[in-house]
This record gives structure tokens, C-alpha cells and sequence, in this order.
């Protein structure tokens, strides 16, 4: 027993004695172990999609990102929720009566003191609202959800209510995460 500890303590040695030896070799290079490596074996997980230019409609893209300055949310996630809502559409209404872009009932857009007929005041409004669900719930998910079931019905779910509450808030989150960073 005691000679296969000894054993193992040789080849120990030997693995860091050669680790120790690719590391300082390496350095006098200028380039780490990990970038050597990284450079070395080319990345096995699937492409993924960028966007160069962000979608946002030139006409709605100053609105877009004034409101997420005054509710620090990203403008893309601003974004994701009007082209879930109303496919960017400005006067887009619902069988329930939400209106506009980002498909605000009246009755929250003037609470929020916001015209929910007027596109850049409409995205306003819904970035608000958006970011007092943000507050109010522990994940993005979760406020996504109430975004589109309200949040009586969230709290009563315990979450996203129906089926077609999650597949919301999994488009939103796709189409949030494809244009994030874009320019």
C-alpha cells in the first residue's frame, strides 16, 4: 500500500512539475495557458444569431430608449414586450381593451398620468408599469407574466397563470435576448 501512495505522489509530481514548465514557457510569450487553449480548440456549441442593426422602428426608437433611461429597464426588453404586444403596431387594441404599443389598459396609463394613445407616451407608461412589476415580483419571468395576465392573477397562480402566459414570456425573453446589444 505504501508503494502505490509513493507511487502516486511520483506521478504528482511529475504533472506539476510539467504544468509549472507550459506555464513559465508560456509567459515569456505573453499569453496565458487559458487564451493558448481557448485559441487552440474551437468552440463546440451551436452559432449564435446577431444582430448588427437594432430592429427598433426609427420613429419609435428615440422613445424606446428615453423610456428605458427614466425605468432602467433595457430598451430591448422594451422592445421584445411591444412586438409581443402589438407586433410594433401604435394603435394595436386588444379584445380587453389594452391599447397602443405596449398594450396598456386606460385605466394604468392614467394612473401613470400617460396618454395610452400616443405612441411615445405609451411606451413610457408600459416601461413604468413594467418596472413596477419588476419591483414587485422576484424575476423577470414573473413580472413578464403578470405584464400580460396581471398581477391578481400571478399572485393567485403563483406565477404564470396559463400556458399561454409562459410561451409569452418565453417570446418576449427570445426576442429580448436576439436583439440585446444591438446598435
Amino acid at each position: 500500500m505504501g508503494t502505490e501512495i509513493h507511487r502516486r505522489l511520483v506521478l504528482l509530481a511529475i504533472v506539476g512539475a510539467i504544468a509549472v514548465t507550459w506555464t513559465v514557457a508560456l509567459s515569456d510569450t505573453g499569453v496565458s495557458p487559458l487564451a493558448t487553449a481557448a485559441a487552440a480548440t474551437p468552440p463546440q456549441h451551436a452559432p449564435v444569431a446577431r444582430v448588427k442593426r437594432c430592429p427598433f422602428p426609427r420613429t419609435l426608437r428615440g422613445a424606446f430608449e428615453s423610456a428605458s433611461v427614466d425605468a432602467s429597464i433595457p430598451p430591448a426588453m422594451l422592445y421584445a414586450v411591444a412586438k409581443v404586444e402589438s407586433n410594433l403596431h401604435p394603435d394595436a387594441e386588444s379584445a380587453a381593451g389594452a391599447r397602443g404599443l405596449l398594450q396598456l389598459m386606460p385605466a394604468t396609463a392614467k394612473a401613470l398620468d400617460l396618454n395610452v394613445d400616443e405612441p411615445q407616451s405609451n411606451v413610457l407608461a408600459g416601461a413604468r408599469y413594467l418596472r413596477q412589476l419588476l419591483d414587485r415580483f422576484s424575476s423577470t419571468d414573473v413580472a413578464l407574466a403578470a405584464y400580460n395576465a396581471g398581477p391578481t392573477a400571478v399572485d393567485a397562480a403563483g406565477g404564470a397563470p396559463s400556458g399561454a402566459v409562459q410561451t409569452y414570456v418565453a417570446n418576449v425573453n427570445r426576442i429580448w435576448h436576439s436583439v440585446a446589444g444591438c446598435s
